[in-house]
């Protein structure tokens, strides 16, 4: 992608001149040469390994397949932009610095499916970066970009935003469409797929922001070179965001299958002065943690599933030994439990009952039937809910207690948390 603090990249003058809107010139034959078929152009992207940066790893183009063919009726493009898993700010820094790569991204992809409509849904909190969007909007319409006869190739395509109202179960495909409908956002049963029937039953393809932003650079340079920089399975580059206790946060773009030590201390900095690294999340607050001793896993979808977690969308959470993690267990559970839809028993009820036990351990009031409670009770929730979000919900618990068991039992034996107040996170 483009230098993301390139001076005045977020306006279209700026963006243009980093190459922006050369792949959608390209494509559609507005630089003089050749134009490019919406079948060429999937063929580009099926090529390059482009796989879903939101979180499932599904193979980007395959997704785009699954549209039916056309009927004469509408199609739709959705791009997710309610990035609200927590560790994760890599959309939001796409979103607030360089719109224009997603506005061009969004349109190559409609050509490809044959879709004329695209909605951003943007979380509840995304306000400002918002207006940027908007922005970048209204400059690509005045500059042909958008709408009507594009480049004069007469492909159509309309964009606009949606801002939601700041809810995790929004993150979810079909919960999001519900909510783009104007409804409450709950899960929907499947099947019938989104790709079948999705906003306003009709065939849509959901997309994450950062997935998007990687179509304009495969256009660009071709889907083998973008193949070639990342994994066999996993092409290109990935944004990985590195909160906590860390000398130096934020986001870093490196080639998916980088190891984690390599992003966690070339990167980032290491720990902070007079810290060791004790575990970290390496896909955001619903994937397990590990410890050091897995530091040396490529960051990439199968390597850190067998490692017994998930890339998710690479929000790396690091924590030191100055946390606790117990403390850190119940900051998770209780944004779990704050954010199921509740429509499922096991996760509504389930994910309270958690934080519950976990808010006594944590203030002293611990009891030797809660460490068999935080045992059995995810065993009850994972697997047993409607949506993905009470498996994500337990995900970090299930670990934190496989790694650092004796920790929960002296919260109870020692009636709260063995670290100095001054020292704990």
């Amino acid at each position: 992608m483009q230098d993301i603090d390139a001076p005045g990249l977020a306006g279209r003058a700026g963006y243009e001149r980093h190459e922006g809107y050369a792949a959608l010139r390209r494509v559609l034959g507005g630089d003089g040469g050749a134009r490019m078929s919406p079948a060429e152009v999937m063929q580009e992207v099926a090529a390059s390994n482009l796989r879903g940066r939101g979180g499932a790893g599904f193979p980007t183009a395959r997704k785009w397949q699954f549209l039916p063919p056309p009927d004469g009726g509408p199609r739709y493009l959705v791009c997710n932009a309610d990035e609200s898993e927590p560790g994760t700010f890599k959309d939001h820094e796409l979103l607030r610095k360089n719109p224009h790569l997603l506005v061009e991204g969004m349109t190559l992809a409609a050509y490809a499916m044959g879709v004329e409509r695209g909605f951003i849904y943007l979380r509840g909190e995304f306000a400002q970066p918002g207006r940027g969007v908007d922005a970048a909007i209204r400059e690509a319409y005045e500059a042909g970009y958008l709408g009507r006869n594009i480049l004069g190739s007469g492909f159509r395509f309309d964009l606009s935003t949606y801002l939601g109202a700041g809810a995790y179960i929004c993150g979810e495909e079909t919960a999001l469409l519900d909510s783009l409908e104007g409804r409450r956002g709950f899960p929907r049963l499947r099947p019938p797929f989104p790709a079948v029937a999705g906003l306003y039953a009709r065939p849509t393809v959901v997309n994450n922001v950062e997935t998007l932003c990687s179509v304009p650079v495969i256009l660009r340079r071709g889907g083998a070179w973008f193949a070639a920089i990342g994994t066999e399975k996993s092409g290109g580059t990935k944004i990985y965001s590195i909160s906590g206790h860390i000398a130096r946060p934020g986001n870093y773009e490196y080639p998916l299958g980088t190891p984690l030590r390599t992003l966690l201390y070339d990167a980032a900095g290491g720990p902070l002065p007079g810290r060791t690294l004790k575990a970290v999340i390496p896909g955001g607050g619903s994937a397990g943690l590990f410890t050091p001793d897995l530091f040396d896993t490529p960051m990439d979808f199968e390597p850190v599933a067998k490692a017994g977690s998930m890339l998710g969308s690479a929000g790396v959470i690091v924590m030191d030994d100055h946390d606790c993690i117990v403390r850190a267990s119940l900051f998770l559970q209780a944004f779990y439990a704050d954010e199921s839809c509740g429509k499922c028993t096991p996760c509504r009820e389930g994910t309270k009952w958690l934080e519950m036990t976990l808010h006594r351990l944590e203030h002293g009031h611990g009891r030797p039937a809660d460490l068999d409670l935080l045992r059995s009770v995810p065993k009850n929730i994972l697997g047993n809910t409607f949506c993905g979000l009470g498996d994500a919900a337990v995900g970090f618990l299930m670990t934190a207690t496989k790694h650092f068991w004796p920790e929960f039992e002296a919260h109870v034996a020692g009636g709260g948390c063995p670290l100095p107040e001054e020292v704990r996170r």
